[in-house]
């Protein structure tokens, strides 16, 4: 093989993150990646190597797209690895970094809402790598992920908000444990006078920052007063606002209700519509774990609900979500690849359920079944992947097969 040392990075995974590096370098860099076959190069001069063909005495350093996983032989060989946040270290604003199991992208979303007045661009895991934000920006707003979180040791944030967490993409990070640790892994690196967010109970590292833990909304509201009556938002979306709300009072001694009402949440998360009888639907499909549902169903806990689950839960303990709703008045409604899981579960919780397979014969039963104050609930705690092509795919079948009632 050719030699391919190079003063600049050697890129692990030809992905968003990586590509946008590339580009910023004017092109002409090294990448590495799974689903080379053979090596090829790409319009902007980049060379993509098969994964096997790295030789880490060809490269001086390395930055990988978040999602190559920590066992993989390029992460394992690698002599100096970089995240994409430690490549622009150096050179990154006053940063606020979100995290959490759900909800850092609302969060994300709502600060950049209220601090854009003020110059504040978003990106991370957001959809924005960060080599595409402006780099005069006052602050950067960061959605962090676990992946992220993980590969980065050398870059942290000015403030750190750690939404609710529960046990995620433990096939990436090997167990709990590993999870929470990279969460908290920035508290690692912050400074005395920087603040960080976090729920309540979990194991802190050691940290210079100033740590405030919070265990509900009603805490948050109270500590940062912020009054929680003045928000328009419910249930886990209040928890966002109060927390988005959280860092304006801190940074500016601000607190704008009026801008934070006006944020419109993203489609599929908690979007409402009612049918040709005013019938209460909600599309929840970007719910695709156990923690987004278990949110959403606190959400509606004031009338008898419809809840439609089910597809590829990835194996994840479903138990805590039965727990809460055993004492509910509710009936499921099971769809997708863990219909027979869910169903088992059911029957040991008490729970009335009913297997349709498909999204349509849910909803084609329900609207025979259910009543004028009830709501029905698309909130499966899983992937879509076993029946539809996204959970936007299986949001917009839901809408259609609404209208066609």
């Amino acid at each position: 093989m050719q030699n391919i040392t190079t003063k600049k990075p050697t890129l692990f995974g030809y992905g968003l993150t990586t590509k946008a590096i590339a580009k910023k370098l004017g092109g002409g860099c090294i990448f590495f990646d799974d689903k080379a076959e053979k090596p090829y190069a790409d319009e902007n001069q980049n060379q993509i190597f098969p994964s096997h063909l790295f030789d880490p005495q060809d490269s001086q350093w390395e930055v990988t797209t978040p999602s190559v996983p920590p066992n993989h032989p390029l992460i394992q060989l690698a002599n100096n690895l970089m995240s994409e946040y430690d490549y622009f270290a150096k050179d990154m604003p006053f940063s606020i970094w979100i995290s959490g199991t759900n909800g850092k992208t609302t969060t994300t979303q709502m600060l950049e809402h209220l601090l854009k007045k003020r110059g504040a661009v978003a990106g991370g895991n957001i959809g924005t790598p960060l080599a595409e934000l402006n780099p005069k920006a006052p602050i950067w707003i960061l959605e962090s992920s676990s992946f992220t979180l993980h590969h980065t040791n050398i870059a942290s944030p000015k403030m750190y908000l750690l939404l609710p967490i529960t046990p995620d993409h433990l096939d990436w990070h090997g167990t709990a444990k590993q999870y929470e640790s990279d969460k908290l892994k920035p508290l690692l690196r912050m400074k005395e006078g920087e603040m960080a967010l976090v729920p309540k109970g979990l194991n802190l590292p050691r940290t210079d920052a100033f740590v405030v833990e919070y265990e509900s909304s009603e805490f948050l509201a109270d500590y940062f007063s912020i009054d929680a009556s003045k928000i328009r938002f419910k249930s886990a979306f209040l928890e966002d606002a109060l927390i988005a709300l959280a860092v304006t009072k801190v940074l500016f001694d601000e607190v704008d209700y009026e801008t934070i009402n006006a944020f419109i949440l993203d489609n599929h998360r908690q979007e409402e519509t009612t049918d040709k009888l005013g019938r209460l639907w909600v599309n929840d499909s970007k719910a695709t774990n156990l923690d987004a549902t278990i949110q959403a169903v606190k959400g509606y806990d004031d009338r008898f609900i419809r809840l439609i689950i089910g597809g590829n839960d990835k194996g994840a303990d479903l138990t805590p979500l039965f727990e809460l709703i055993k004492n509910k008045e509710i009936t499921l409604y099971t769809i997708g690849a863990n219909s027979e899981k869910l169903a088992t579960l059911a029957k040991q919780h008490h729970i009335h359920f009913v297997v349709c397979e498909t999204l349509k014969n849910a909803v084609y039963t329900i609207a025979k079944e259910r009543n004028p104050n009830d709501v029905a609930l698309l909130s499966p705690a899983a992937a879509s992947f076993d029946q539809f092509n996204s959970y936007k795919h299986r949001g917009e079948e839901f809408f259609k097969f609404i209208e066609n009632i």
